[in-house]
């Protein structure tokens, strides 16, 4: 008898706890599946698709303008209008990974959208029909032509909508969080994950965009495909490795059932005994694949769903518009939580969207040169954020971590919420460093009469401290609010908050624009000038990043008072 137990609870051993199944919809292995022997083919995967993404998008602006003749308004509108469909198109991969595909399947049909997008985009730049012709009065499309271009961006922005969700919370997937050493590993894997991602960056802000000013766009869009394409190879590999979390049906069914079933019960007392209300009485919750949640004492409004009525049953099955589980308020609940702390991310995303713009417009006016014969390009710089990023992320995992566990107990050394408030500090530093340099250069303006000149005497490698300190910011908030996102996520809703997350990105650069146009609006009224100009010798873009620094530090003090009164979501474990 004492065998036969033994037997059984070595055998229970075996299978994770968090619902994951293998390929073949068997629960997953623990010895056979997941970990870092499965990740090292995500990793791979990502640093091949973001070295594809980059390489094609980060000189597409110089592609519109040189062989589709627009003027660089139109070029500059058509790629940040691109750019922000790429993350809007994840909300929609999010969902049908969560509802019906999974993670898994969602990816792998993604990624053959993603490249045939690529493959065309690469033909527009290569195929006589479909390249436009070009002689000594510049390049002459037809209407065809830049229909064929277009077509091919836009299909990656659609394969990048059912990748950028999904991947990180995919490799999360390979670590059952109820196990204590495959938790601390999970924590590990997300800085690994940002790491590879600017690995491809890297490669792709250096030495594509050199191929494409230099060898051609059919080479450099060409290899970006290719990229993709082992991208996809290196992602089958590992298949027979991989744990995946089975999808739990229509997410906003479930949210809607909530919000329907509780406003019918409006008029009822929620009971003080949690304990009545309405629970599946299985090991698992009723959302396939997914634990079971802790029933939370905020919104006390939505718990009315759970509260069981005879009438809420239709042939002695509950009707679902009527009555909900107490997990699927709950997961309800855990929306709403993240919520603020996903919009007090959004002054972050605005500061990091100034390396593409404030710091490159401010770079313009700087002493580029590099030797008698060597002139660095201002956007060059972002490549010191990128390798800023790498240091920090190997030196977070190894050093950081390790030390920060002495001293504060935790784990991970910090809480993800501690994490992402350093990240915010750090980010407020690079604002205050950034418009001390413009300060300093203005001065010089000054001092010397140059309010003419197109660049000072400063090398733009003064620039390195505040992209390098971006970069910094960005270990710790992006990498932080990746790993808080997935962990506050409900298990069926993974993919829709880190799609939720991603939204940051694309409401920091409408932030920013919003900002600029203000900004110009108000300080160029009575014929003054403005903060902005054309010449930024007689304007004063310092005063534009302290902006940026208040809006920051109020920013950190809301996010503070929200951090404070978080508290983390629980899930029971479940046993297959």
């Amino acid at each position: 008898m004492n065998t036969m137990k033994s037997n059984d609870v070595e055998e229970d051993g075996l299978y994770t706890e968090d619902g994951t199944v293998d390929i073949y919809k068997r629960p997953a292995n623990k010895l056979k599946t997941g970990k870092w022997k499965a990740c090292r083919f995500i990793l791979g995967n990502e640093c091949c698709e973001r070295l594809a993404y980059y390489g094609m998008s980060t000189n597409l602006v110089n592609y519109l303008q040189t062989r589709f003749n627009q003027g660089n308004a139109t070029a500059a509108t058509n790629v940040t209008t691109w750019s922000g469909t790429c993350y809007i198109t994840p909300l929609l991969g999010a969902f049908l990974a969560d509802s019906y595909m999974g993670r898994y399947w969602t990816i792998a049909s993604f990624s053959i959208i993603y490249v045939i997008g690529m493959i065309l985009l690469t033909f527009s730049a290569t195929i006589p029909t479909l390249k436009p012709a070009c002689d000594s009065n510049g390049c002459h499309p037809t209407s065809a032509q830049t229909a064929s271009c277009f077509i091919g961006l836009y299909l990656i922005a659609l394969g990048t909508g059912g990748i950028k969700p999904c991947v990180s919370a995919f490799g999360a997937d390979q670590f059952d969080e109820n196990d204590e050493t495959e938790r601390l590993k999970k924590s590990s894997f997300f800085n690994w994950f940002y790491f590879s991602i600017n690995i491809g960056s890297l490669i792709a802000s250096s030495a594509l965009v050199w191929i494409q000013i230099n060898v051609g766009w059919g080479w450099g869009f060409g290899i970006p495909a290719v990229a993709m394409i082992i991208a996809i190879i290196f992602f089958f590999i590992g298949s027979k490795w991989y744990r995946l979390q089975p999808p739990g049906g229509s997410t906003i069914t479930r949210i809607c059932q909530v919000i329907v079933a509780a406003c019918t019960k409006f008029g009822i007392q929620v009971p003080d005994n949690k304990s009545l209300l309405y629970e599946t009485e299985d090991a698992e919750s009723n959302i396939k694949g997914t634990r079971k949640l802790e029933h939370t004492n905020q919104l006390k409004f939505l718990d009315k769903a759970a509260i069981e009525r005879e009438c809420d049953h239709t042939k002695g099955w509950p009707n679902s518009w009527k009555l909900c589980t107490v997990t699927q308020v709950e997961e309800l609940k855990s929306l709403i939580h993240l919520l603020p702390v996903w919009a007090s991310l959004i002054v972050f995303a605005t500061v990091y969207s100034q390396m593409s713009t404030m710091f490159v417009l401010q770079g313009n006016t700087m002493d580029q040169q590099i030797g008698p014969h060597f002139k660095i390009p201002s956007a060059s710089l972002s490549l010191f954020d990128t390798l800023s990023v790498l240091f920090w992320a190997a030196v977070y995992d190894r050093a950081i971590v390790p030390l920060a566990r002495k001293f504060t107990g935790h784990e991970q050394g910090f809480t993800q919420l501690q994490r992402i408030g350093i990240g915010l500090v750090i980010s407020i530093i690079s604002m205050i460093v950034a418009g001390i340099l413009e300060v300093v250069r203005l001065g010089m303006v000054r001092k010397n009469n140059l309010y003419d000149a197109q660049t000072v005497s400063i090398s733009i490698f003064w620039q390195v401290p505040q992209y390098f300190l971006v970069g910094a910011a960005e270990v710790f908030t992006m990498i932080g609010q990746m790993e808080f996102f997935y962990g506050q996520a409900p298990d069926a809703m993974r993919s829709l908050c880190a799609a939720l997350q991603l939204t940051t990105n694309a409401l920091g650069n409408y932030v920013s624009t919003l900002l600029v146009l203000i900004v110009t609006k108000i300080t160029t009224t009575h014929g003054r000038i403005g903060w902005i100009p054309d010449n930024l010798n007689r304007g004063h873009l310092d005063y534009f990043y302290w902006l940026l620094t208040v809006l920051s530090l109020i920013n950190f003090f809301v996010y503070l008072w929200l951090a404070k009164r978080y508290t983390y979501r629980k899930a029971t474990s479940n046993a297959h």
